[in-house]
């Protein structure tokens, strides 16, 4: 026993990289709570249980003296046999914890094992499996049993079953490593990326910066004809990415951030970080993208909220603007007090109907960006278009849908 119990944790510690000195506590810990069981110990009495590293003897020693038993030889072969075995798995299992904790934030390798309930277990390369939740995964991406795949390692926990290694294929994150990856300059830190924002398995904008003025942040980042961006685009399944060159020029920055639009004018509010950027009405539906998919994502990018508009939305707004306010030419001023009482009529004519407050989930900002379309009732809101309603600010298609089913609900208890 003494010769195969060293041989075994020689054999241990050179396959599976865990200590001799981690082995050896285990096997004594579990030797001497064995060992309890049988020898009977006075209060006053210590017990205590050595492995010989050069002859591989259990010893057990009572106050120091050494017991020499054939009760508890039995014991110690029989418990070093069980025992090691729950020891070195649960060594295994901290080596594990260590390594992968170690590597939180980076990508792993891996196949895809099998699937629970959504969720896709990652063989990551025999070392240990990975947990790719139904929630960290791409939308639009397919995984089959046995296919490699590359996440990002989010959270290593620690299990009563072993470490458990969260992945992610939707994390921000993920983008950037894979660009480390693959783009030189960025690993070398020539070219930095100052900002990401991304909808995973749609499109992603990823704002570059280079600290070298002979090297150009977009072309390193783009490679020659494409190649270097092409290979992150295939590992992300065909996810759009959008390479925005960074400026500490908000004006710069927010033209690049909205890009292919191409923008008249842009003003500024600092204060908050709000801007209001006025596009020709051939520009709207570029600057706002799919569903709002690049101003949204433009804002993201930058930390500024982005207001899109054109001009004649700008002329409409003013024009409204003063007819509220009751706005006369100069020398009419005495007439004022009548033009007024004249309007009030007039707007209330327009705001017949039910009003938009009557439809859940509708706050001051999206009945004030209704009103900014056109749209004041429940009424002049079944006559919209969801194209048309997509393009208001906060409004996506499933927004929209579940507006217009609620306005004709609310028509239909009215008639």
């Amino acid at each position: 026993m003494s010769e195969e119990l060293l041989a075994i944790l020689e054999q241990i510690e050179r396959e599976r990289g865990i200590k001799r000195e981690v082995l050896v506590a285990a096997v004594e810990s579990a030797i001497l709570s064995a060992a309890r069981k049988v020898i009977d110990l006075k209060p006053d009495e210590q017990l205590r249980v050595e492995l010989d590293l050069k002859t591989g003897k259990i010893m057990a020693f009572k106050n120091e003296e050494e017991i020499n038993s054939v009760e508890f030889g039995r014991i110690a072969a029989a418990t070093a046999r069980q025992v090691i075995i729950q020891k070195l798995r649960e060594a295994e299992k901290e080596v594990v914890f260590s390594d992968f904790q170690s590597r939180v934030g980076e990508i792993v390798s891996g196949v895809v094992y099998r699937f629970e309930r959504g969720n896709i277990i990652v063989d990551l390369l025999g070392k240990a499996e990975g947990m790719l939740f139904k929630r960290e995964q791409s939308p639009h991406e397919e995984y089959k049993q046995g296919q490699r795949i590359r996440a990002y390692v989010v959270e290593v926990r620690k299990e009563p079953k072993g470490p458990q290694i969260i992945l992610s294929r939707t994390h921000p994150n993920l983008v950037k490593k894979l660009f480390e990856l693959e783009v030189p300059e960025i690993y070398d830190g020539i070219v930095e990326i100052k900002s990401i924002a991304r909808q995973p398995g749609e499109r992603t904008k990823i704002a570059v910066w280079s600290k070298n003025e002979k090297v150009d942040s977009l072309g390193a980042c783009v490679g020659m004809r494409g190649n270097r961006v092409r290979n992150i685009v295939n590992e992300l399944q065909g996810e759009r990415i959008d390479i925005v060159r960074y400026s500490d020029d908000i004006r710069e920055y927010i033209t690049n951030a909205l890009s292919p639009a191409k923008i008249s004018e842009i003003r500024l509010d600092k204060e908050n970080k709000k801007a209001e950027v006025i596009v020709d009405d051939d520009q709207l539906s570029l600057a706002i993208g799919k569903h709002g998919q690049n101003v949204r994502l433009a804002s993201k990018l930058i930390g500024w909220e982005l207001d899109i508009r054109t001009k004649a939305m700008l002329a409409e707004a003013k024009s409204g603007e003063v007819a509220e306010k009751g706005q006369q030419p100069v020398g009419e001023k005495e007439q004022e007090p009548k033009e007024q009482k004249k309007t009030k009529p007039k707007a209330g004519i327009k705001k017949k109907g039910v009003p938009l407050v009557e439809l859940s989930g509708i706050g001051e900002k999206m009945q004030a960006a209704l009103k900014e379309a056109g749209v004041e009732t429940v009424e002049e809101l079944l006559q919209a278009s969801i194209e048309t309603l997509t393009k208001i600010k906060g409004i996506g298609e499933k927004r929209a849908k579940k507006l217009l089913a609620q306005a004709q609900e609310i028509v239909k208890s009215q008639g």
